[in-house]
């Protein structure tokens, strides 16, 4: 079957492509009523679908976001994945999305293939803010790149991230506050950019273990991020002497993974083991027992990155965006179990 063509529609509803055009497009011109109805019955008739590249050549704009994300199969970032493609959708745009699988080439492989298909911008969740292909935060051709969830490497950059080291800290001095003496960081997996979220929240547990006078020296742990092989290094953690009674876990997933380990090894919780993790993800609240955490406005802060990638120069230089982070208590702590209103962070 052919093609249908703009002059096809053109021809059905008795006018010019030109008008076809503007109805399509929604302008420059004004189209009447009365011929806006003819032209949209005849593409509905036809099937007509507009070419989207030609579009998008036309106007200069593709429409199109890109966003990498180190993995989106972790329930973290498939939700901040999704509350951005809600953002942009707001305003107009698709959102296209790549998996670096915490792997700097293949980051650097989808920021080429992006700008590449010439996107409106980039919003990276990145492992490493001085990744080849970013000059800047800016790319070479000026498309704008905004950094989520991760801090910029320099103070100009244009970042939109959680105060992770604060709400780290809040939620230990929380673990502390119950009585604990011991509290056990389960932290990231290789050495991290000082700018990563998991080393701010590192160091905010480090803060809060000292302001209380209490020793940090052998009580971190290099864990995995997702809770499948967390779940392998909580065996050996919680399996030995001298197993701490609390343990702050840098991401809700390593808690979930932590949290088997102790039911695997007959360890209750919170009565042997007091746990607390980071993120707020939607199955903290379904965790055996519900799980302690630190939540951030993930909405928000989705809605700020598309608004600045999308918002021109001026915007994006004031730099970095922090929006607070607060805990949540839940029972994995020791706190009673919150009511419903309460239970979704």
């Amino acid at each position: 079957m052919a093609r249908v063509t703009r002059d096809d529609v053109a021809r059905l509803a008795g006018t010019s492509t030109a008008v076809v055009s503007y109805v399509i497009n929604d302008g420059p011109r004004p189209v009447a009523a009365a011929t806006r109805e003819r032209v949209l019955a005849a593409v509905a008739e036809l099937g007509y679908r507009p070419n989207r590249v030609a579009q998008a050549m036309a106007r200069r704009r593709t429409d199109l976001l890109g966003m990498i994300v180190p993995d989106a199969r972790q329930p973290f970032f498939a939700g901040l994945a999704h509350a951005v493609e809600q953002a942009a959708t707001e305003h107009g745009r698709l959102l296209l999305i790549g998996n670096s699988d915490y792997a700097d080439e293949r980051e650097a492989h989808y920021i080429r293939a992006f700008l590449g298909m010439q996107v409106d911008g980039l919003i990276l969740v990145t492992q490493d803010p001085a990744t080849p292909g970013l000059s800047g935060f800016d790319a070479v051709d000026g498309t704008p790149v905004v950094l989520l969830h991760h801090r910029a490497e320099s103070p100009g950059g244009v970042a939109v991230v959680a105060d992770d080291e604060g709400g780290a800290r809040d939620v230990v001095r929380h673990l502390l506050g119950h009585g604990h003496t011991e509290v056990h960081c389960f932290g990231g997996t290789f050495s991290l950019s000082p700018h990563d979220p998991v080393t701010c929240r590192t160091a905010g547990w480090a803060a809060a273990m000292a302001e209380a006078g209490l020793e940090t020296e052998g009580r971190l742990t290099r864990a995995p991020f997702d809770r499948v092989r967390a779940h392998t290094e909580a065996l050996a953690l919680l399996a030995s002497p001298d197993r701490p009674s609390a343990v702050f876990c840098a991401t809700d997933d390593q808690a979930i993974g932590l949290l088997r380990a102790a039911d695997d090894l007959g360890i209750r919780v919170p009565e042997d083991l007091a746990v607390a993790g980071f993120d707020d993800i939607a199955e903290a609240v379904i965790a055996g027992p519900s799980l302690t955490t630190v939540t951030a406005a993930q909405d928000e802060m989705a809605r700020a990155a598309v608004e600045l990638v999308l918002g021109g120069a001026e915007l994006r230089a004031a730099g970095a965006r922090t929006f607070p982070a607060r805990v949540v208590p839940r029972r994995s702590c020791g706190c009673p179990a919150p009511d419903r209103a309460a239970a979704g962070g």
